[in-house]
Parts: C-alpha cells; structure tokens; sequence
C-alpha cells in the first residue's frame, strides 16, 4: 500500500533521473530548478503578455514606445558578455543570482506601483518612469542567463535533456494556463490602473521567488575557476562554425519574429476589441494548453530524428502561421486562436531544438561566454532590433495604409497587417536559407521523419491507433 502510494506521488522526472543515476542532492537541485522556473513562468506572464500591452496603452504609449518598453530587456543582454566572463572567473553563480538577479526581479514590484507614486502630470512621467524602471530591471537581470543554463547543464546529463525540457515546459504549460486566466479576469474585473498595479506586484512576487529558489540549487562546475579574455574568447567563438550558424539563424529568426510579434496583443486589444479574457485565452492559454499537449511529443522525436528535420518542419509552419492576423476582422479572435494554436505547436518544437543546440554546441570551459554571445546576438541583434524595426515599420506605414487606402484586397488594410506580412516573409526565407546549411547529425530527412510520424498516426486494421 505505502509503495502504491509513492508511486503515486512520485515526481514524473524520477524516471529520468533513475537513467541517469543522478545522486540525491543533484536530485533535490533539480527539483529546486523545477520550481524556480515554475515561478519564472508566472512573472513571465505577466511581464511579457497582454498585461504589459494594456498598462502600456493606459500609459499613453504609441506604437514605437511600446516597442522600446517591450525591447528594452532584450537589449541588456549586452551586459551578458562581460558577465560571463566574471561568473568563469569567480565561480559565484548562486551569489549573483541572489543579489542582482533578485533584485532585477523585485523592481517589477515598483514598476506596479508607479501610478501611485509618480504624478500624471505631465502625461509622459509615468510611461518614462516605467520604462526606466524596467531598464534598471534588465540590466540587473543580465546575470540570470550566463548563471542559471551553463549551472543547469552543469547538473543535467545530455541524454535526458530532450525529455526534461519537454516535461518541464509541459508542467509550466498547464500552470501557465491557470495563472494567466486568473490575471485575465483581475485586469477585466478590476480596470485601469488598479487591476495593473496588482498583477505587476503578484508578477514581481513570482519573480523574486524564482530567483530565491536557487538558495537550494548546489552549486556544481564541471571545470575549474579561469580567467575568461573576453576578445580571445570571442575570436575563438567566431571561429567554431555550427555554433556562429546557429547563433545567425536563431538571430536572423527572432529578428524577423518581433517585427509584428510583440504587436499582436496590443492589435488585438485596440483595433479588433477584444478584452482581456479574450485575448489572455486566444493566446496565452491556447498557447500553454497545445505546448502540454506537444512538447512532450517533440522531445521523442528530437531525441530520435535529431535537430535538422525537427527544426525544417517546426520552422517553416511557425513562419507562416502570423499569416491568419491578415484575415482578422474586428471582434473576432479565431485569427490570435489559429495562430498561437497552430504556432505554439511547432515553436515549441523549435524552441526544444534550439535550447538543447546551444548546450550541445557549447563547451565545457567556455559555456557562460558561448550563451552570453549566443544569448546577446539573438536578443538585442535579434528581438530588440526587430522589434524597433516593427514600431518604425507600423508608424511610418500608417498614412500610407489608412489614409491612401493601400490595402492589396484587404489584406493589408492596416499597418499591423504590413508588419505580418513583412514577417512571415523574410522569417520564411531565413528558415530556407539557414535550416539548409546546417550540420544533420542523424542523417535523417525531413521528409522521412514527417512520414514515419504520419505511419505512426494511421489507425491499425482493427481501428486502434499505433503507439
């Protein structure tokens, strides 16, 4: 009865952890980052979804504003280089994860509470206020990065990384999901500055205790304290060929991803007039919801068919799928749900493939600087760029599509639409151009594996499915 009852509660990573004959206090240091990345999931949604689109309107930020406000933690990343460089040296990852990293988390508290401690007039105070606030976050949250994925794969075997990450985006997925319709139904039921104060708060809140779950995480190197030079390290970074092609292309993508993705909510909540709970369940939960359902799935067959073909088909249909937004119509969110549906099923297997890339590609003595440069060039290159480059592209467009009707049969009938379409196009071309170039460790087409997988859903003779 007692060993029904123990497996009952075992944790579903016990499995993985029996194969890889982990030892109890690697164990319990991996239970902690479970739970610390949990948290880090619900300030995640708070900090990065509709919430932030709504205060940033409540704010009186135009499209370019907000584009700055969304792009400025991706823009710190700068600060990941010399960080990296310090974390080899000193070996104190846990130190500075519970001091800026802890305190880069518990600035979001303030950035809730601006409305009450900064004046409204003149109108531009608290929008700037935040966008400090928020600065000062980032920057002090450029430690996080370069400390918690080089000490992650410090504890975790290769093997099983495909299966742990997959399991652990399915549990944040289905918590996820919970938590973002409880902040749907706060900003609808409490409007304006109020309903945001509190979800800002309750986002710091999660945050601090993300960074303060890694007070049970040991402390584990697999190679010495080193003196990291920072131009040395860089030219050999250059040098290592399917680590600069991963990097371009992972940049390339998210450049060309936050052209019209950060612009999404904050469309679908003004020009197509949606509320919250709308909006929160068409993207956030349609997207936590098909990533439980999947992400698992995609760990097997990552595991099985390798990065290439995974990468070829997860790709290609997530670059397309912003296409739907070009049929939205006013009060209608089937469009935000086809998309995020539809793209949370294949990003998540990128995602899955890109993670454990920059692992597999990244040495042992020079872990932190590889993710500090992979890290740096995919956020600022990448996801800020991109997104400044979206605000400029929906500002300049906007009296060329409102006022002179340039609309390309109505699919282009706004300047949200221009920003989807210039996305979907340049991120299919850099699927095409970069995916081709890269190393097929397995040798397995994509083609195949899309047929094997199609095999395996068929239903037997008898009408059962194969497993």
């Amino acid at each position: 009865m007692l060993s029904r009852f123990r497996s009952l509660i075992r944790s579903p990573f016990s499995a993985l952890y029996d194969e890889a004959r982990l030892l109890p206090d690697i164990r319990r240091s991996m239970h902690a980052i479970i739970v610390a990345n949990i948290f880090g999931n619900l300030c995640g949604i708070v900090t990065n979804g509709p919430a932030l689109a709504g205060f940033a309107g409540a704010l009186k930020a135009n499209d370019l504003s907000f584009g700055l406000l969304s792009g400025i933690p991706f823009a710190a990343t700068l600060l990941q280089i010399p960080f990296a460089s310090l974390v080899s040296r000193t070996q104190k990852r846990k130190k500075y994860m519970l001091t800026l990293g802890l305190t880069s988390r518990l600035l979001w508290i303030l950035v809730g509470l601006v409305p009450y401690f900064v004046p409204m007039d003149p109108v531009w105070l608290r929008l700037w206020s935040v966008i400090f606030l928020v600065g000062i976050s980032s920057f002090g949250g450029a430690v996080i990065n370069v400390s918690w994925f080089p000490w992650l794969s410090d504890l975790l075997p290769m093997r099983i990384r495909g299966r742990w990450f997959s399991l652990r985006d399915s549990i944040n997925s289905l918590i996820g999901t919970l938590f973002g319709l409880l902040i749907a139904f706060l900003l609808d039921s409490i409007p304006g500055f109020p309903g945001y104060s509190l979800v800002f708060v309750l986002g710091g809140i999660f945050g601090t205790l993300d960074m303060a779950s890694f007070v049970f995480v040991k402390e584990v190197y697999s190679q010495p304290p080193q003196k990291v030079k920072i131009l040395p390290t860089f030219k050999k970074i250059l040098q290592d060929k399917p680590f600069v092609r991963l990097t371009l292309f992972w940049t390339a993508w998210c450049f060309t991803a936050n052209i019209c993705g950060p612009y999404l909510n904050r469309y679908a909540l003004d020009e197509m007039g949606l509320n919250f709970t709308q909006v929160t369940l068409s993207s956030q939960i349609a997207s936590a919801l098909t990533t439980f359902l999947v992400v698992s799935r995609w760990g097997r067959v990552f595991d099985r068919y390798g990065s290439k073909p995974v990468l070829w088909v997860s790709c290609i249909v997530a670059a397309l799928t912003p296409g739907f937004f070009l049929f939205s119509v006013p009060g209608s969110f089937c469009p935000m749900l086809l998309h995020n549906v539809v793209g949370a099923t294949f990003w998540s297997a990128a995602n899955l493939v890109v993670t454990a890339m920059q692992l597999s590609h990244s040495p042992d003595d020079l872990r932190p600087s590889y993710i500090a440069v992979f890290s740096c060039m995919a956020n600022l290159c990448g996801t800020f760029l991109g997104t400044l480059v979206g605000g400029v592209l929906i500002e300049g467009t906007r009296a060329l599509v409102l006022e002179h009707g340039f609309d390309l049969f109505g699919l282009l009938a706004d300047p949200y639409k221009v920003a989807v379409f210039v996305s979907c196009l340049t991120r299919l071309g850099i699927v095409l151009y970069f995916v081709s170039h890269m190393e097929d460790e397995k040798g397995i087409s994509a083609i195949r594996m899309v047929k094997e997988i199609a095999a395996g859903l068929r239903p037997r003779a008898g009408g059962a499915p194969r497993a």
